[in-house]
This record gives structure tokens, C-alpha cells and sequence, in this order.
């Protein structure tokens, strides 16, 4: 039998790691922007909810306790503009990337089915169809995939790595022609409260769905807007047969958001406040960043949302790696993300102000 890493692609950041050691001997220290991964600390309300829920002896149960999905339901109306929405249209999940490896495999595909992506795409989405065995196919433009076998689409806006945003018409047309087609569309939104120059809209949107929730689940994560990268805190809201479906199969599995972090997210989801101050923090940063890689002959594509800047000097991304990774930056290739992302890195503002303004100054 095959190993079951022989149907994967080499992990990419084992890739980076020459680069990162290189980076790591500056005098002054690594600046890492390669990895989108919150540094600021996790909200005090967030923290006293998980300590207060830390006395859980019990097993939790995987659709979560219904204070939690109480909160999801009226997180989704109140920012995604969601409607009719009942507990059945919300499921926890142990972190969206779980979530996104694992979904083919509970779906049941494998051999002939087909899993659509974007061509700039977030590694997992390919990871998972080939962990079930299907085939993974790239798009430019969803609705111009071939129907034929595709069961599971998936939509990223704010996208990763690109920072590109969906627009309503764009997304009410995907929506119907994954109906008309009888695909699976799952729209991953983990950015979608993080816009800059434009306003991420939810495929759960009255205007995007025609009021319907009829085969589309939108996936979120508190990960970067609360800085609970590190609590594996993320839910699902949508089509209540399919999660239904999930709930059933994740119920064998053993797959249960942890009490404490189900109380947690109760609490982050009821607070727009910390949020608030969190997008003021990367905005700034955003703000630095962008315009020292401007000033240093980097060009800026898309980017209107997420914690990215998606950046080329026109040549290969590795020799932008390497050269920055001289200077004690660290950013990732955009190759990891797709041939298509070549002559692009992606550059993270997650770093704390002090490390953001040191990359600012090397830079300059």
C-alpha cells in the first residue's frame, strides 16, 4: 500500500526554511512576514470566558453547546446579513484548515470525483481532494469549469493570498450555476471581516443566494479577527442538510470544538469592539508596509482585503525570497499558492509595530 504522503505535494514552508535561517542571522533580528499568524494577544473578555469554562470535566458535544450556536446564528445575521437561520444551519469545527483537509473525505468523494479551486489558492483546498482520492482542477472563472464529475467548489474572497474580493454580481452568479449543476459550493470567508479598499460580501448574503441556503455552507474562523490562531476556534453556516450530513459523520469521528474554546467563542462572537481595534492595528501596519515596498520598486496587485500584500518586482519569487532573507525578511514565495503566483511573494503585516517598523526601515 502507498504511503498516504506520496499523493500530497512536499509540505511548502519545509521549503522556506534555508531562507528563514538565513533571515534568522541579521544582526537585528528575523522580521517574518511568511505566515499569517496573530501576535497580538488574545482579548481579555476571550480569555476570562475560557478560564471560567475551564472547570469542563465532561465531554463536549460536537454541534456545541446551544449558547454557542446562539451566537453563531446571530453573528451571521448580524454581520453577513444572513436570514432565516436556525441551529440546524451552524456547525463547529476544530479550526477551518481541518476543516478544509477533511471536508472531500466526509463528503465521501474519492476516485472521479473532481474538487474545484481558485488557480492562486490556499494549499489545502488541493491537499484535501487528493486525501480522498479525487481530483483536484484549478479555475480562473468558476462557472467556466467543466460540471462534469465536480462535486465540491470552493470559493476564497478574500482570497488567500491575493487579497482579491468577490463582488456581489460575480458571487450571485457562481451561486446559480453550482445549482443549476448540482455542485456542492463552499465559500471560504475567514478574511471577510478584514477589508481595506473594499467590503467583503458573503455568499450567505440575501442578494448573493436569492434568500437560500440550498447547497452553499460559508466557512469562518475567529483565528484572525480575535487572534485565536492558537484556540482552533471555527464554525460553518448554511445548507442545514449538508451540515447535518457533517454533524452526523463528525459525531463518529470524535470531532469536538473543546468547552472552553466553545465559551470563548461565544464571547468573541458577541463583541465587536475588540475587532474593531484589532483592524485598526494591521491597518496601520498595512499601511507601513505597503508603502516601503512601494518605495523599494515592489508592485502591488490586488490586495483589498485579508492580511496579505501581494507583491512582485517581476521576477522569480524565490530570488525575491532570497533577497529580502538578506536584509532579515522573511516572506513567502508566491509559487507556494500556485504556478501562477511565480513572480509574486506574499507579505504578511501580522508582525508586531516594532517588527513592522523594523522591516520599514531595512527596506528604506
Amino acid at each position: 500500500m502507498p504511503a498516504v504522503s506520496s499523493r500530497l505535494p512536499v509540505f511548502p514552508w519545509d521549503r522556506l526554511e534555508p531562507y528563514k535561517a538565513d533571515a534568522a542571522a541579521h544582526p537585528d533580528g528575523i522580521v517574518d512576514l511568511s505566515v499569517g499568524t496573530p501576535v497580538d494577544p488574545v482579548p481579555e473578555l476571550i480569555r476570562r470566558a475560557l478560564t471560567d469554562a475551564s472547570d469542563s470535566p465532561g465531554y463536549p458535544t460536537v454541534w456545541g453547546t446551544a449558547e454557542l450556536r446562539d451566537a453563531i446564528t446571530g453573528w451571521a445575521r448580524r454581520r453577513l446579513g444572513a436570514t432565516d437561520l436556525e441551529h440546524t444551519n451552524v456547525l463547529p469545527v476544530v479550526g477551518s484548515k481541518e476543516l478544509v483537509a477533511w471536508l472531500p473525505t466526509q463528503l465521501g468523494l474519492g476516485p472521479g470525483d473532481r474538487v474545484g479551486h481558485p488557480r492562486l489558492a490556499y494549499p489545502t483546498y488541493q491537499a484535501g481532494a487528493r486525501l480522498a482520492g479525487a481530483e483536484p482542477v484549478v479555475y480562473d472563472t468558476p462557472t467556466e469549469l467543466d460540471p462534469d464529475g465536480l462535486r465540491l467548489l470552493w470559493l476564497n474572497s478574500p482570497s488567500n493570498p491575493t487579497g482579491r474580493v468577490l463582488g456581489k454580481d460575480e458571487l450571485r452568479t457562481t451561486v446559480a450555476w453550482a445549482r443549476e449543476h448540482g455542485v456542492l459550493l463552499f465559500s471560504d470567508e475567514c478574511y471577510l471581516e478584514l477589508g481595506w479598499e473594499a467590503e467583503p460580501v458573503s455568499v450567505l448574503d440575501p442578494e448573493v443566494n436569492g434568500g437560500s441556503h440550498e447547497g452553499i455552507v460559508a466557512v469562518h474562523s475567529l483565528s484572525k479577527r480575535s487572534n485565536l490562531a492558537g484556540y482552533r476556534a471555527a464554525f460553518l453556516v448554511g445548507d442545514a442538510a449538508v451540515l447535518g450530513e457533517l454533524l452526523a459523520i463528525r459525531k463518529h469521528g470524535g470531532m469536538m470544538v473543546p468547552a472552553p474554546v466553545q465559551a470563548a467563542t461565544v464571547a468573541a462572537l458577541g463583541d465587536d469592539t475588540h475587532v474593531t481595534e484589532q483592524r485598526a492595528r494591521y491597518g496601520a501596519r498595512r499601511t507601513a508596509l505597503r508603502g516601503a515596498l512601494e518605495a523599494n520598486g515592489f508592485g502591488i496587485e490586488h490586495s483589498e482585503a485579508s492580511l496579505y500584500l501581494w507583491a512582485t518586482r517581476d521576477e522569480p519569487c524565490w530570488d525575491t525570497v532570497g533577497d529580502l532573507a538578506k536584509r532579515g525578511i522573511l516572506v513567502a514565495p508566491g509559487d507556494f499558492y500556485g504556478p501562477a503566483g511565480e513572480r509574486f511573494v506574499r507579505v504578511a503585516f501580522t508582525a508586531t509595530d516594532e517588527r513592522v517598523a523594523e522591516a520599514v526601515r531595512r527596506l528604506g
